[in-house]
Formats: C-alpha cells, sequence, structure tokens
C-alpha cells in the first residue's frame, strides 16, 4: 500500500519553532529551505501507485521522504548508507523534507529499502519527469530565456574496473562459472577440474593480471580456447543458454573471435573489434571511445545569455533544459535533433543553440532551419590552408560564382539538377599564380569548377565563421564547460557508484537536476543579497537625509534670526531720525 503525505495539510503550530531565528534563516535561505518550499511538491510520488496497490499489503515507507532522499543522495554523492545516516541525524535533511516528528518511521530508512525503491524508480522512468518538472518549474519562477542555448557532451564511467581483452575473457568466464554452480550444480561438477581451477576464484584471476606482454598473444589465445570450449559444451542446454552469463560468453566469441568451419577460434586483431563490443561483463551496456575510453557519455544541453552584464549576474539563472545518456561509441551528431525535439516537447526549446564541429553537419544545420532553429556550429572538415579552397570563392545569390579567388569571373555558369559548373577562360586560369593549388580542373574548352548544393551550404558557412559577426557569437559556447565541470564537482558523476544504462541514466538525470536546483539557490541568494543591499543604502540614504534636515533647519532659523534682527534696527534708526 503506498504512503503519501499530502502537502495541502498544514501544521496547527510551527514545528520548527525550536530553532533560534539566526539558524531558522540560515535553513531558509540555502538549499534546505528551496528544496522544502519548491521542490518537495514536485516529486513524483504518484507515479508508484501502479507497484504499490491502495488496500494491498503493509504501507510503504512515506513516498516524499524515499524519493526525497534519493534526490538529495545524488545532489550530495552519497552512499546509500551514508545518506541513510543523514537522513536520520541531519537536520537540514529534516527540514528540507519536512519531517518534523521523531519516529524511526518517519527519519529512518534501511539501505537495502533504500536501494529496492531506488530500482523501481529506475524502471518506472521517474528521473527524467522529475527533471521535466523540476526545469520548467524554475523557468517560470526565475524567468528564464530559454531562446539561446548551447550543448556537448561530458564522458562518464560507471562502477566498472578498467579491463584490458584478456581481463574480459577471463571475468566472462567466472562469473558464468559462479552462476553455473549457483544455479546447476551438477552441471558444473560434470566441467574440466583444471579449468575451473584456472579461472574460478580471486587467487585465478590474479594470476592473469601479471602476464608478460611477451607472452599475452599465447595468454589470450589459450583464454579464447577455453571460453568457446564452454559455448560450445551448454549450447544444447536450453537452461543454461538462457543465462545471461551464458549470452555474455556467446557476445564475446562474436565480437572478439573468429570461429573456423572446422571449429577452430582465432581472437580477432584489435582494428577489427567494433567500439560497442563487451568492455566488461560487469558492465554491459558500457561501450568504447576511442577519444575517451571505456564508459558513457551524458550530452547535456543549458540557457545562456550573451549580454556581458547578465553573463556575469549571478541573480541570472543559467538553465540545463536536456540531459542524456548515450553509448560512449556515439557520434555527437546523432544526438542534437533528439535534444531539440525533446525541448520542443517540454516548452523549453530554443530559437538559437550553439555547439562545437562534431554537431555542425550539414544535415543537422538543414534539420535546425526546418524546426525554425538556427545552429551555430562550425562547419566539419579540414581545409588546406595554402590551396585556394571552394569557400575561398565569392559567390551571387543564386549560388553561382562571382569571383575567384584571383579575382577573374567565369565566363560561363551551368546548373543542373543541383549541380553547379563554373566555367572559367583557359588563358586565365593557366596562367594564374594559384593554378597549382585552386579548386577549378582543367578542361577542353575550360577550366571547370563543378560542386552541388550541400559544398555550396558549406562553403558559405566557412565564409561566414571567418567574420567578426560569428565570432562574438560563437565565443559563448565555451561557458558549456563550466558546467561540465560543475556537474561533475558537485555530483561526482564522471565516476558513478551504479552500472548499467538504465541505474547509470537514473543517477546522471538526477545529478543534473541537482545542478538545477543549486543554481537556482545560488541565484535566489544573490538576489535576496542584492535586495539587502538596496534596503540598506536607502535606509543609509535616509539617515543622511534626516540629519542634514535637521543641520540644514537650524542654520536657516540661525540666519533668520540674524537677518530680521538686522533689519529690525535698521528700521528703528530711520524712525528715529
Amino acid at each position: 500500500m503506498l504512503k503519501i503525505k499530502s502537502r495541502k495539510q498544514q501544521h496547527l503550530f510551527d514545528p520548527w519553532q525550536f530553532l533560534s531565528p539566526k539558524r531558522r534563516e540560515i535553513l531558509d535561505q540555502s538549499w534546505p529551505g528551496f528544496f522544502r518550499d519548491h521542490v518537495l511538491d514536485l516529486l513524483p510520488v504518484e507515479t508508484f501507485s501502479v507497484l504499490f496497490p491502495a488496500h494491498r499489503g503493509r504501507p510503504t515507507k512515506e513516498m516524499h521522504t524515499v524519493l526525497g532522499t534519493l534526490a538529495l543522495q545524488q545532489y550530495h554523492d552519497l552512499t546509500d548508507r551514508e545518506a541513510c545516516e543523514q537522513l536520520a541525524f541531519n537536520i537540514q535533511w529534516h527540514y528540507a523534507l519536512d519531517i518534523a516528528e521523531e519516529s524511526d518511521a518517519a527519519k529512518y530508512i534501511c539501505p537495502k529499502t533504500l536501494w529496492t525503491m531506488r530500482t523501481l524508480a529506475t524502471e518506472l522512468g521517474i528521473d527524467q519527469d522529475f527533471f521535466d518538472t523540476v526545469a520548467l518549474e524554475l523557468a517560470q519562477m526565475f524567468n528564464v530565456d530559454t531562446s539561446r542555448q548551447r550543448i556537448d557532451s561530458v564522458h562518464i564511467r560507471s562502477n566498472m574496473a578498467r579491463l584490458g581483452r584478456i581481463g574480459v575473457f577471463v571475468k566472462g568466464i567466472d562469473r558464468f562459472l559462479v552462476n553455473l554452480k549457483r544455479h546447476h550444480l551438477s552441471l558444473y561438477d560434470g566441467i574440466d577440474a583444471e579449468l575451473i581451477q584456472r579461472y574460478h576464484g580471486e587467487k585465478a584471476r590474479q594470476c592473469f593480471a601479471g602476464v608478460k606482454p611477451s607472452d599475452s598473444k599465447r595468454v589470450l589465445s589459450d583464454v579464447a580456447s577455453d571460453l568457446y570450449r564452454l559455448v560450445t559444451q551448454f549450447a544444447s542446454h536450453r537452461q543454461v543458454a538462457d543465462m545471461s552469463s551464458y549470452k555474455l560468453l556467446c557476445r564475446i566469441v562474436k565480437e572478439q573471435c573468429e570461429v573456423g568451419a572446422d571449429g577452430t577460434i582465432e581472437v580477432k586483431a584489435p582494428k577489427q573489434i567494433s567500439s560497442d563490443s563487451l568492455q566488461n561483463p560487469s558492465d554491459p551496456d558500457a561501450t568504447y571511445s576511442g577519444h575517451k575510453g571505456q564508459g558513457y557519455q551524458i550530452q547535456v544541453m543549458e540557457t545562456y545569455s550573451e549580454h556581458e552584464t547578465d553573463a556575469k549576474d549571478p541573480r541570472q539563472l543559467n538553465l540545463i533544459t536536456y540531459v542524456e545518456v548515450e553509448k560512449a561509441c556515439q557520434s555527437d551528431a546523432q544526438a542534437l535533433l533528439p535534444a531539440l525535439e525533446t525541448t520542443l516537447e517540454t516548452d523549453l526549446a530554443p530559437a538559437q543553440v550553439q555547439a562545437d564541429t562534431l554537431y555542425g553537419s550539414d544535415e543537422n544545420c538543414c534539420e535546425c532551419a526546418q524546426l525554425g532553429i538556427e545552429l551555430i556550429s562550425p562547419a566539419p572538415g579540414t581545409q588546406k590552408c595554402e590551396s585556394a579552397n571552394l569557400s575561398d570563392f565569392q559567390f551571387r545569390a543564386d549560388g553561382h560564382v562571382d569571383k575567384c579567388p584571383a579575382g577573374h569571373r567565369p565566363a560561363l555558369c551551368k546548373k543542373k539538377k543541383g549541380r553547379y559548373t563554373q566555367c572559367f577562360e583557359i588563358n586565365l586560369c593557366a596562367n594564374c599564380p594559384l593554378a597549382d593549388c585552386c579548386a577549378v580542373k582543367r578542361g577542353a574548352k575550360f577550366f571547370y569548377l563543378n560542386y552541388d548544393e550541400k559544398r555550396l551550404r558549406i562553403a558559405r558557412r566557412r565564409q561566414h565563421e571567418r567574420t567578426e559577426e560569428f565570432r562574438q557569437k560563437y565565443r559563448w559556447r565555451a561557458g558549456v564547460e563550466a558546467t561540465m565541470s560543475q556537474y561533475d564537482r558537485l555530483t561526482g558523476v564522471k565516476h558513478l557508484r551504479v552500472r548499467g544504462k538504465k541505474a547509470v541514466r537514473f543517477a546522471a538525470v538526477m545529478k543534473a537536476t541537482a545542478v538545477n536546483i543549486a543554481r537556482a539557490v545560488a541565484a535566489r541568494q544573490a538576489r535576496m543579497r542584492a535586495n539587502d543591499n538596496r534596503m540598506g543604502s536607502y535606509c543609509r540614504l535616509r539617515r543622511v537625509f534626516e540629519l542634514f534636515k535637521e543641520q540644514f533647519s537650524g542654520l536657516l532659523l540661525s540666519i533668520a534670526d540674524r537677518m530680521l534682527g538686522k533689519q529690525t534696527a535698521q528700521t528703528y534708526a530711520q524712525n528715529s531720525a
């Protein structure tokens, strides 16, 4: 049975009146007060109703407390045991979760229950609902301008060891033997005792850690043969074939080895192995990035301001509007359109988005234009600096060349089915000093320059990249690197305590929500300090005015008395004469 305490029910007496005014003020102005007043009511507690029917079973822990603990655990980057201790003894957590009563039912949760609830929340996708709700609420609360945003990715690692190829084979065999012994002991006893002794147990795994580089090729071949022997031995056993550890062995054979027609097995060369191959049997979802290594990558998109005063103003909130966990081997070029489509659904879409070169493919630019969004990103690819490239030509509005890099105009211009052909006089191009490095090619009658619509768009983009206008706009993209740094420093997202894509995604999205909350708290504190400074300045100015008024009024009275006395003496002297 689901237990949810109504947040609309108010306390008859203030349960926090035992706090001194100063301590109460500190709680209200920092993250506990903000979480309690603006975030606690946004927790999607009703989502659990599909798993806990009403009037059936024992009541659960109060769901605001459970989900709030999960959120604060990711906010402070704590283990399960540390989170349970904070819930039991930390008054900041009690204030943030609005827990006033002193009972174990209210302020205690065991690590096993916390782990179970996190698993259920992961399966229900509560993390994304919570992130979207909080982001939209903060955008409205702080009047965030979402028209300008920037996107980038960051590489993260789950809680898995960094294994080489031998380690992957050995770990896979060990996991299979452990599960086989646990569920099918009779089949386990039928395996060669020498193979079990070689791979099963901690000491067996440590033996492979000391393999010399000169022996690695031979050892890898022997381990692959042993693994393939296990695969063939239990291939016809249906119950064993359905085990996840056995499927991992089959996956290792498929990705890392080549099986001959005669049943022999050979290990593939490293260049033949795909980047999405199995990196560690402990985390089958993790993949490999040639640039950053094993793990996952997170796409993060946030708002920003192009005004110098707003960008440096701590009262302004830069809000993360999109976060998604992907394979480490996935290209950033495939992440832009899903991010924009998601923000369109959540009413947080930008009118202009900045990204690095990997996002700036021609296809992405065209798709963004159809969505009414401007993509500011350098064109992909490189150009030879000493060559006269297509971007060095001057183009007319209709797409034809106006002038070449040497200043010559084409003698003839053609366009057919989206392809442009520019014809230049032979005598001009043959004697041109740029002839050896120019993009035009010699033909029978002319020197020809051929390009299509795509190359024309890229050339115009490269020309725009050389302008000062583009540099002034694109310089704001670098600010997203500070967000990635804060994302890791505040929440420890680059080294997670979980494995598997679902668990990694839950942790990463909840930590992104924590960054938004922390930024909102900082922006609110800056606004409160600004208001205090304004009030202080007003009070000081009014006091000065009152003091000046008192002194100035006394001075006026003394001057008036003197002037009136002098005038009276003069009038008396005249009358006497």
